[in-house]
């Protein structure tokens, strides 16, 4: 953890979380939608003096990126929940059984509403990002050797130069083409492990337009990040 000077105008010390990666070919920052948390990546023989004078030089937007976060919102009785793009009414009903979704209602049987709706997400995302993987794995004409679904801060996915495919499980909560973009976005990955031209082309032959979606995540994903799922 480091602190820089804010901007002026702005707070006075900014928080920096630093992280090292032997993949990392330059220096980035990134501000997490969740919470404003700020992580800078360094590439292995970055000194950490230069990486932060980088972020001293991006202050201002720091602070910009950092006024976009979403406030937080807690999962609780009468929230309204994004589900596959859907705006739900979560429903509380003291009955048993599965979660469900009737009409603009998502109706969560039971104690604990908001860890049944994480579950339920879940379960969701995991069968959405299966099939969606499968499908543009085979069009692509190469396999991967694992799905992971985690709750990411700033990615939607990731993949191992070994193949092992990382996915927000937040993704459930975005329209069924926002999902198909991010998972034909980390297959092209399979052929190409980087953000070349050539990544794009083979992204742009998976999914073809995958321009929109990808402006929706940029428009909205803070929304699916700032929902809070602890009772």
């Amino acid at each position: 953890m480091a602190r820089i000077k804010g901007p002026p105008g702005g707070p006075d010390e900014l928080e920096i979380t630093l992280r090292r990666s032997a993949r990392a070919k330059r220096i980035s920052l990134r501000v997490s939608g969740r919470d404003g948390a700020v992580t800078l990546t360094l590439p292995p023989r970055v000194p950490a003096g230069e990486g932060l004078a980088f972020a001293r030089e991006r202050a201002d937007w720091i602070v910009s990126a950092m006024a976009k976060v979403a406030p937080a919102e807690r999962v609780a009785e009468g929230a309204v929940i994004p589900v596959e793009g859907r705006e739900l009414t979560l429903v509380t009903d003291g009955m048993r059984g599965a979660v469900r979704v009737e009409g603009d209602c998502l109706i969560v049987p039971g104690s604990s509403p908001a860890v049944r709706v994480q579950a339920f997400l879940k379960h969701l995302a995991r069968q959405r990002l299966i099939a969606a993987t499968d499908r543009y794995a085979a069009l692509l004409g190469r396999g991967y050797t694992s799905i992971t679904l985690r709750d990411t801060r700033s990615r939607w996915g990731s993949c191992t130069a070994t193949g092992a495919l990382n996915y927000s499980w937040r993704l459930a909560m975005a329209p069924p083409e926002v999902l198909a973009y991010v998972a034909a976005h980390e297959v092209a990955h399979l052929a190409e492990m980087n953000h070349s031209p050539r990544f794009w082309a083979v992204v742009e032959r998976l999914y073809p337009g995958w321009q929109a979606q990808r402006a929706w995540l940029k428009a909205h994903g803070n929304r699916l990040q700032s929902l809070r799922f602890e009772d």
